[in-house]
């Protein structure tokens, strides 16, 4: 949660906001991390902080009251290792206290993979198995992509139902008014977290510098942490580095600029925060990619992004502009406001009045 800058507690914040404005559901966060330092109110919204990371102490942070918890499980950030037994066996104790308890959670990864000389490799049967515990635990899975849908599905096969998916939101904003690609100045937004953006410059530059070409781009904002390297040109053309800024400021640059780029894989694009601002602001989403290109989440390449790269020949503003469009008209499907919504209709089996972050 703020002050840390951290896109899933910018989800989950923006997500209370939103089930506050449109659906009257009032949320109270209950941080897992001892170490965070911040408010116990934000906006309104109550914040409790565990003692440490524990069942007990999760069991008794939470107000005898609450019958509803939405869990955003990402193993990582519970857990050191990625392997949070104290969550699920504090949220597994909760649950089965009261046959009132009723638990949503929303997957936002399941499990690491990496190669057999990282912990990675060799914790992921723990991660696996403790996220099905959850799944289990659950009365309702979400998750953000089909990719991580199909893996629980795998993990749940004595439940009928498939689990439901919902592409993350744009964190900083959804602009209503937003200029043709032809108005705005010729810049680029290089966005997301310091090693998302370091990729790009280190791993992507031949491609980054071709788009430049292509599409006469004037000035690149590097927008976000510093990344500890030493980049003033690309190309020739200045890069700006805007370090931490705001929500608003971000978004102002996106609305005046033509493309983002974005080193990502492309069948998880739908859940990337990153790829939801750059569809939300109507920009061209440049994706550069060692993964297989998949057609899924109903995003499909050259459609609603480029491919850095591509062997589709150069990238014109006038094709950049539909596939701007493109872009704009699928995050539109899943917006803040219809993804309240839907959050609304999943609890709707109970007043949500905690949240575990």
């Amino acid at each position: 949660m703020p002050p840390a800058v951290d896109g899933l507690g910018d989800y989950a914040l923006n997500l209370a906001r939103q089930l506050r404005q449109d659906c009257e559901i009032e949320t109270h966060f209950v941080v897992g991390d001892p170490a965070w330092t911040g408010a116990t109110e934000i906006e309104g919204f109550t914040i409790s902080q565990g003692s440490k990371r524990s069942a007990n102490a999760l069991v008794s942070i939470l107000p005898s009251v609450i019958s509803t918890v939405l869990v955003h499980y990402v193993g990582y950030g519970y857990a050191q290792r990625g392997c949070p037994l104290w969550l699920v066996n504090g949220l597994h104790r909760w649950q089965t206290a009261s046959a009132n308890h009723y638990l949503v959670t929303m997957f936002h990864e399941v499990y690491a993979s990496g190669s057999p000389w990282t912990s990675a490799f060799w914790l992921s049967p723990w991660q696996r198995n403790l996220a099905a515990r959850l799944a289990r635990l659950s009365d309702k899975a979400l998750t953000t992509n089909q990719v991580i849908a199909q893996i629980l599905d795998q993990l749940l096969l004595d439940k009928h139902t498939p689990t439901p998916t919902l592409p993350v939101f744009s964190n900083i904003g959804e602009p209503k008014q937003l200029l043709p690609l032809a108005e705005r100045p010729r810049q680029l937004i290089v966005f997301g977290t310091p090693g998302i953006r370091r990729r790009v410059y280190q791993e992507s530059l031949t491609s980054l510098n071709q788009l430049c070409d292509e599409l006469t781009i004037e000035r690149i904002y590097d927008v976000g942490l510093p990344i500890g390297l030493d980049i003033s040109h690309v190309n020739g053309v200045p890069v700006v580095a805007t370090g931490k800024i705001g929500a608003a400021a971000v978004s102002t640059l996106l609305s005046n600029a033509v493309a983002g780029f974005l080193g990502y894989p492309t069948h998880l694009l739908a859940k990337s925060g990153i790829f939801a601002a750059y569809c939300a602001h109507r920009v061209i989403p440049v994706v550069a990619t060692t993964s297989t290109i998949f057609k899924i989440d109903g995003l499909e390449a050259e459609k609603h992004y480029w491919l850095a790269g591509s062997s589709a020949g150069k990238l014109s503003l006038a094709t950049g502009q539909a596939i701007a469009d493109h872009a704009h008209c699928w995050y539109q499907t899943h917006n803040l406001s219809i993804q309240a919504q839907s959050f609304a209709t999943y609890l709707s089996q109970k007043v949500i009045t905690e949240r575990v972050q």
